[in-house]
């Protein structure tokens, strides 16, 4: 009998096993915040270009994305994608979802919830918070250059896409539409990254007023050098896209 007690508990356990690491299989995501494998592909951010032209009432390119403009998709979403707008349990889960552009009407940018969420998460000190600050702003830092050298070559490549249609033989309208949609997809994206940019300097500067104020600390200063640094570079950056139609994007707050 005892044997034949420990066999079913053996048993019991290894079923329950199984059973967990499914349940954990199917949601599962990637390590630190990384997007789970199965839902990584090459044209995983493809949806932004039809999100920007849709938001405006323009039609998406049918186009293929070239190289550059995969990477330059790619290098977007992550300033696109607001910081600490995923719960710690989503960002262990590798959570992706696509976002809505800028120009929905029904959008309405909240500088204070960066802060709110930054001072309401539990944190082991105030220093902490700080710490996470510091490195969301250093992070914006860091990815400014790949990005915009990314856009400097897409827009470029894109003027000379501009002027040779007028010289290919036999251009079909679909062909000229889907040449005029990818450029103003590609302008678009470029537009939207350079508005996230100021929406985060004003949610930084939101939420380190506040951090001073409840839990004063040495770090603000070194919090608020990397937010002007980040202000300054996105005041003037290496590459100004032209909006289509005049339909600028404008960010207050």
């Amino acid at each position: 009998m005892p044997d034949a007690s420990r066999q079913i508990r053996t048993a019991v356990t290894a079923v329950l096993l199984a059973l967990v690491g499914a349940a954990l299989g199917a949601c599962s995501g990637g390590d630190f915040g990384r997007t789970r494998a199965d839902m990584r592909s090459d044209d995983m951010h493809r949806w932004l270009g039809a999100e920007v032209t849709s938001s405006v009432g323009l039609q998406s390119s049918q186009f293929q994305l070239t190289d550059a403009e995969r990477q330059l998709r790619d290098l977007a979403y992550p300033m696109i994608e607001p910081p600490l707008s995923r719960p710690a349990w989503k960002s262990v889960f590798g959570d992706y979802k696509p976002l809505p552009s800028p120009w929905r009407q029904r959008i309405v940018f909240d500088r204070t919830m960066y802060g709110r969420t930054l001072i309401d998460e539990p944190h082991r000190s105030h220093s902490s918070r700080y710490a996470q600050l510091i490195e969301d702003v250093r992070n914006d830092i860091t990815r400014f250059e790949p990005f915009f050298a990314s856009a400097i070559r897409v827009i470029d490549l894109d003027r000379k896409r501009d002027a040779s249609m007028a010289r290919v033989s036999e251009l079909s309208p679909r062909e000229r539409d889907d040449a005029v949609a990818r450029m103003q997809e590609n302008s678009l994206i470029v537009q939207w990254v350079q508005q996230c940019l100021e929406q985060r300097i004003s949610s930084y500067r939101w939420a380190l007023e506040r951090l001073v104020i409840q839990a004063p600390d040495g770090l603000a200063a070194d919090a608020d050098r990397l937010i002007g640094e980040l202000a300054a570079q996105t005041a003037h950056p290496p590459v100004m896209s032209q909006p289509p139609y005049g339909r600028a994007v404008v960010s207050k707050g």
